[in-house]
C-alpha cells in the first residue's frame, strides 16, 4: 500500500520525491541481520528497462540524484532533479520499488561490499564501543544491531534469502512525499493521519552495575567512554523535554559538556550526545574520548555531571538558553528541502500528526526544569556504560563505576 503526501513549500527550481518503506533493519530476521541493507542497495541497481549501468547513466544525464538509506525503522529511497526533468525521472521510483531486476550478479557485489564495510567498521574503536553499548542496553531488541548487520550473518545470506525478503518488502506500508504538486495526490495538511499503536520495549531498571557495563581493549592512546540508556519513542510527550536536555548538554560552546570538559579542563578530543529519532525507545547517549592519562579524571567529571542531573533541576538561565538553542536547531533543519521531506515522511510513518513551527515552539516553552528532572530520574538513574581503552584503565573505571552507580 502506498500513501501519497505533498508539501506546499516555496517555489524552487528543483523537485524531490522520497518513499519511506515502513520496516528497516528492525525486521531483519534472526540469523540474517543486514538483509534489508542488502535488499535496499540491490533495489537501486537496476529495474525494468534499465541495467545497473544504464540506470546510473540515465539519472546522471539529467544531473539528478538517486539515494537510498536503511534506518532501524524504515527504508528511504529518493530522487531529486531540476523541475523540467522531474516528470521524466519520477516514474523510476515506481520501477525501483515494484519492478527491480534483483540480479544475482549484482547481489554478489552488494554482499561483498557489505562484508567489506563491516570489516572496516571494526577497525574503529569508537564503533566497537558503541556496538557494545547498544548490545547491553537493548539485548535482543532490533535496536541492538547495526543496520548493516554483522559479518557472520551477512556472509550466510543467500540470493534466495533476498528474493524471499523482497516478497515481504512488497507488502509493507509505503509512504511517498514530494514538493512537486503536479503528482496527483492529497494535501499533507488536510489528510487524516492513521495512528499506529506499537509497544515500546520495557526498560529494565533492576540490572546490577556489572550487567550495565562492558569494555573492549584497544592499543591506542585513546579512551572512549559512552554512558546512557534507552528512553522513549518519538511519539512520546517525553521526547521534547529530552531534546531540551540534549541541547543543554551538547549544543554549541555554551553547552554543559563543552564547558566542563574543554573550556575548564581541556581534556577531550570528541564529545557530544547521540539522541536519534526512533519509532521505539530511542537511545540517549553521552560520549567522549580522552587520552589514557586523563581517562580516570574524565570519568570522575562525567560521574559528577551525571549525578547533578539526577539531583538538581536546571536553573532558569540554563533551561531558557537550552530551549532557544533547540528552536534554532529546528530552524536550521528547515533550510534543506531534502531534510524537511525526510523528517516529515518518517514522522507520518510513525502515525504522528505534524504540527506547525508555532505549536512546536509553544510546546518547548511549556517545558519546565522539573519536567526534565523527572525524566532524568526515570531514565538515567541506572545508566549503561561502555568503554574502549587499555585494560588497566578500563578495569579501574569498572571499580569506580561499581562504587558510583
Amino acid at each position: 500500500m502506498l500513501e501519497r503526501y505533498f508539501l506546499n513549500n516555496k517555489k524552487r527550481n528543483f523537485s524531490t520525491a522520497s518513499i519511506w518503506i515502513k520496516g528497516g533493519s528492525d525486521v531483519d530476521s534472526v540469523g540474517k541481520k543486514g538483509i534489508n541493507k542488502i535488499l535496499s542497495s540491490l533495489l537501486t541497481r537496476g529495474c525494468e528497462g534499465f541495467s545497473n549501468y544504464t540506470l546510473s547513466e540515465y539519472i546522471d544525464s539529467y544531473g539528478a540524484e538517486l539515494n537510498q538509506e536503511v534506518f532501524e525503522d524504515g527504508i528511504s529511497i529518493s530522487i531529486k532533479s531540476l523541475n523540467e526533468h522531474f516528470s521524466i525521472l519520477f516514474p523510476l521510483l515506481d520501477l525501483i520499488i515494484n519492478k527491480p531486476t534483483l540480479l544475482e550478479r549484482e547481489f554478489q557485489k552488494v554482499k561483498k561490499s557489505s562484508i567489506d564495510f563491516l570489516k572496516k567498521d571494526k577497525e574503529n574503536p569508537f564503533n566497537i564501543c558503541f556496538e557494545k553499548w547498544r548490545r547491553i542496553v537493548y539485548s535482543n531488541h532490533p535496536y541492538a544491531f547495526n543496520t548493516n548487520g554483522n559479518t557472520n550473518d551477512v556472509s550466510k545470506i543467500t540470493y534466495e534469502d533476498v528474493l524471499l525478503e523482497f516478497k515481504n518488502f512488497k507488502s509493507r506500508y509505503k509512504y511517498l512525499i514530494s514538493n512537486n504538486l503536479e503528482i496527483n495526490g492529497v494535501s499533507i495538511e488536510t489528510l487524516e493521519k492513521k495512528t499506529f499503536k506499537e509497544k515500546s520495549r520495557p526498560i529494565n531498571h533492576d540490572l546490577s552495575s556489572n550487567n550495565r557495563f562492558d569494555f573492549n581493549k584497544n592499543d591506542s592512546n585513546q579512551t572512549i567512554i559512552m554512558i546512557g540508556n534507552q528512553t522513549c519513542s518519538r511519539r512520546s510527550s517525553e521526547y521534547l523535554p529530552l531534546k531540551v536536555l540534549e541541547s543543554y548538554l551538547s549544543y554549541g560552546m555554551s553547552a554543559a559538556l563543552f564547558k566542563l570538559f574543554r573550556e575548564k579542563n581541556g581534556i577531550t578530543y570528541d564529545l557530544g550526545v547521540y539522541y536519534p529519532v526512533r519509532s521505539g525507545n530511542a537511545p540517549f547517549l553521552v560520549y567522549l574520548s580522552v587520552s589514557n592519562k586523563k581517562a580516570l579524571f574524565a570519568f570522575e567529571l562525567l560521574s559528577s555531571l551525571w549525578k547533578d542531573l539526577l539531583l538538581n533541576p536546571l536553573i532558569d538561565d540554563e533551561i531558557l538558553l537550552a530551549k532557544e538553542k533547540l528552536k534554532g536547531s529546528f530552524l536550521l533543519g528547515n533550510q534543506s528541502l531534502d531534510e524537511i521531506l525526510q523528517r516529515k515522511i518518517q514522522l507520518i510513518s510513525y502515525g504522528m500528526n505534524l504540527i506547525s513551527e508555532l505549536d512546536l515552539n509553544s510546546k518547548i516553552d511549556e517545558i519546565s526544569a522539573l519536567d526534565i528532572l523527572k525524566l532524568t530520574k526515570k531514565y538515567f538513574s541506572k545508566p549503561f556504560l561502555s568503554i574502549s581503552g587499555n585494560q588497566k584503565t578500563c578495569l579501574e573505571i569498572s571499580k569506580r563505576w561499581n562504587q558510583n552507580f
